[in-house]
């Protein structure tokens, strides 16, 4: 059989999909196993991520949530670096959102410190993911190893800081004081009502905005800029991008930089669009399953956007399982969220050798032969 590569239809739609629905049947499975329904437990959760009132807005919260980690681990990956770093990451962006506002939510007026928070953000989640890629582009250092551990590092910072210095007076929980009054990214239900239609409460936000013109910009970047070229070139193989008289020691920096901005952008939504302060563990593993939605999407920004938002529903549906069965828990709902993250993840190409022979044989005969 020719080792082509198959149709990109099938490695980005038909692919996933298969990934998708084998989740789904071991879900089911064990949903049977305990005594219910499975085809009433999708419907409720589909009712739940998309039909109840409010439920799209929350669905699309966790989405956005996911676009920007699941962006962040593409970018990496199109240099063939592993990026494990994006919950730190995040975290650290938070802190960046969480200085600026907080040293200058009382002098400044609230667009002013919205204008300078976001950009925080994405600088100071740069920041955490270019330091791993130094040490991998200069001291020989393994990208997988130092993101990991930097996202140890992260914590331990954010645990110090939120219990210690920048802790609100006269209160127990780790987190800072709130932030003043205006300085939150716009509901996205509040602009609507604005504009005379009725839409439920949600906590959907404008970093919904900010995360699909990330897409775009990734897109762009990747896909019609030189530096995109490179950082692609550079990917496939160093040597050929030496040749081409390029530095892979500073694309690799440069990647792992945009990606780290991508990853700490994430912060606005849960910062700024919710919270108004900057609590521990607000990432709540978002970092990790961009992973996953980065391998579901094969890193294409539009396949991204329709992994985050089956991750979304999932998130948002599950919650709606919890409430309905009492047989189906919390656990067994993170239970089928991991289930599609093992498939779409580290099987992602599971079916790859069986969808490629039956193509070949079938579809396109003389390249099997």
């Amino acid at each position: 059989m020719s080792i082509r590569p198959l149709p990109r239809w099938i490695d980005v739609g038909l692919l996933p999909v298969l990934n998708l629905l084998a989740a789904l049947a071991v879900a089911g499975i064990i949903i049977a196993i305990i005594g219910e329904n499975p085809f009433v437990a999708m419907g409720v959760m589909i009712k739940g991520a998309f039909v109840y009132k409010g439920a799209l807005g929350y669905t699309l919260f966790y989405t956005t949530n996911f676009i920007f980690t699941g962006l962040a681990v593409a970018v990496a990956f199109h240099a063939m670096l592993f990026n494990i770093g994006g919950e730190g990451q995040a975290m650290i962006g938070g802190l960046g959102v969480g200085l600026v506002v907080l040293m200058l939510d009382a002098v400044l007026p609230p667009v002013a410190v919205l204008l300078l928070a976001v950009p925080a953000a994405a600088a100071f989640g740069a920041l955490w993911g270019v330091i791993p890629g130094w040490l991998q582009a200069r001291r020989g250092s393994h990208i997988v190893i130092t993101t990991i551990m930097f996202n140890f590092v992260a914590s331990s910072i954010m645990v110090w800081l939120l219990a210690g210095m920048l802790m609100a007076p006269g209160q127990m929980s780790p987190e800072t004081r709130s932030f003043a009054e205006g300085v939150n990214l716009p509901k996205v239900y509040e602009l609507l009502q604005m504009a005379g239609f009725s839409v439920a409460k949600s906590p959907l936000n404008l970093s919904f905005v900010v995360a699909v013109l990330a897409c775009f910009g990734v897109w762009y970047l990747i896909w019609r800029t030189k530096l995109g070229y490179i950082i692609r070139a550079t990917g496939h193989s160093e040597r050929a991008a030496v040749y081409a008289g390029h530095d892979p020691a500073k694309i690799i920096m440069i990647a792992m930089a945009i990606s780290g901005g991508l990853a700490g952008l994430m912060s606005l939504n849960e910062i700024l669009g919710v919270q108004q302060r900057v609590i521990l563990n607000f990432t709540s593993g978002y970092g990790f399953t961009g992973i996953a939605v980065a391998l579901m999407g094969r890193n294409h920004p539009v396949g991204i956007v329709l992994a985050s938002l089956l991750f979304g529903a999932l998130y948002q549906g599950g919650a709606e399982l919890d409430f309905e069965f009492q047989t189906i828990t919390r656990e067994m709902v993170l239970m089928i969220q991991g289930l599609i993250i093992l498939f779409s993840g580290a099987l992602a190409y599971l079916f790859t050798p069986t969808v490629a022979r039956l193509y070949f044989r079938f579809f396109s005969p003389r390249e099997a032969g």
